[in-house]
């Protein structure tokens, strides 16, 4: 299974993924989920992808033999972020009608997409691509998204992340968000792909890889389970009547 993140706030853009892929408890394998794209003072693209392994590589592919062969139209010339999200949706799209006619057989091989990032012309953006090909925007009203196994992960950044939490505050509440998950569900695990974009910066980032036992990841895990039953040992007790 997959949990990717993806954040698009005031200061800039931040996406994380775990690598862990499943075929059944005897076949679990690591396959990277995020895939970057771009050209320094130009361009800065980040592909999240979960569901069927076979349909995401698939369309990565075609993107990246686009890219390869010079091909009209590719995610590398595309003057606008939503006109990639649409080509991308539309390289979805296809790939799945390519594998099967069947629309009820198709779920078998769906697959989602985030798309984020920011070109010379425009704001950071960030889209939700669905495996039927259209897709949502975030906004400053909900200004991340989550695909995968996103329901452990989803209480802490519901309750304290908004469009204006600061990078640094927004990646603690992220990665705090995959510790949730790791401990809930084991079809998510380590190591983890990081990648933090400051807006108007046009640099392509690195990014980071946590394996199991990174000093940072174990500190913040700890601590928060520490916060946690603190916070639990200081609430109030109930009253008379819930005991009735």
């Amino acid at each position: 299974m997959t949990y990717c993140v993806a954040l698009n706030l005031k200061e800039g853009l931040i996406f994380i993924s775990d690598t862990r892929t499943n075929a059944g408890v005897d076949h679990i394998s690591i396959f990277r989920k995020m895939h970057i794209f771009g050209k320094e003072n130009e361009r800065f693209i980040t592909l999240q992808t979960s569901g069927n392994l076979a349909t995401s590589q698939a369309v990565l592919g075609h993107l990246r033999n686009e890219i390869t062969l010079a091909k009209e139209p590719n995610i590398m010339t595309i003057p606008t972020l939503f006109e990639i999200a649409e080509h991308v949706g539309k390289t979805l799209k296809a790939v799945i009608q390519q594998v099967s006619s069947d629309p009820l057989d198709q779920g078998n091989y769906s697959s989602s997409i985030l798309l984020g990032g920011q070109i010379i012309t425009e704001k950071p953006k960030l889209y939700n691509i669905y495996p039927q090909g259209n897709f949502i925007q975030a906004t400053t009203d909900t200004p991340f998204f989550q695909i995968g196994e996103s329901k452990y992960g989803k209480p802490i950044l519901d309750r304290a992340l908004n469009y204006h939490t600061p990078l640094d505050e927004a990646l603690r509440c992220s990665l705090i968000s995959f510790d949730s998950t790791l401990r809930s569900n084991v079809s998510v695990g380590l190591p983890l792909d990081v990648v933090v974009y400051k807006s108007n910066s046009f640099k392509i980032p690195l990014g980071k890889r946590i394996y199991e036992h990174d000093p940072y990841f174990e500190i913040i895990s700890q601590q928060w389970s520490d916060t946690l039953k603190k916070g639990l040992q200081a609430l109030p007790t109930p009253t008379d009547d819930y005991w009735e």
